[in-house]
């Protein structure tokens, strides 16, 4: 069933080859702070004409009651200082969360690992070379201003230039 899928769709088979097939624009190297020095990861960002292709590998998640953790683009240039330094997310709209250009879909963790490729079309990649991409220790609630309670910063990682 699912061969069949692929076979018509041809969109997914595209993402899989441009995947497989091109290095990345960017790379923000994921590293844990304080409270969880064990999370790294890689995310990857792939300029495209019409917006951004973000893929995401991070591993040593911690165990909590969702597994659900919220992941953004900040709008700071350090991860330093146990991430102090972020700043809020990546919102030059000035518009109300969750849809700040930053706010990305959640990462879940299966058994402390979590890989996934987004497309966003919300910035391009000149907007958020030099910044951070943060990953919270709570899922966001799509709701709550100005950042959808998602807790503690775990992990961060500047966005550069490949």
């Amino acid at each position: 069933m699912c061969q069949d899928f692929l076979k018509e769709n041809k969109i997914d088979k595209q993402i899989f080859n441009f995947l497989a097939s091109n290095n990345p624009d960017a790379v923000a190297v994921i590293s844990g702070g304080n409270s969880f020095p064990q999370i790294s990861g890689c995310v990857e960002f792939y300029a495209l004409p019409i917006g951004v292709m973000i893929v995401a590998d991070v591993d040593n998640l911690p165990q909590t009651t969702t597994n659900i953790f919220a992941f953004h683009i900040h709008e700071g240039q350090t991860c330093s200082n146990n991430f102090s330094q972020t700043g809020g997310h990546f919102n030059p709209k000035d518009v109300p969360h969750p849809q700040h250009s930053g706010d990305l879909p959640p990462l879940f963790s299966n058994g402390g690992s979590a890989w996934q490729a987004v497309f966003s079309n919300r910035f391009r990649l000149e907007d958020v070379l030099g910044r951070v991409l943060v990953i919270h220790q709570n899922p966001d609630d799509f709701t709550s201003q100005p950042a959808g309670n998602s807790g503690e910063k775990i992990a961060c990682g500047k966005i550069e230039k490949v």
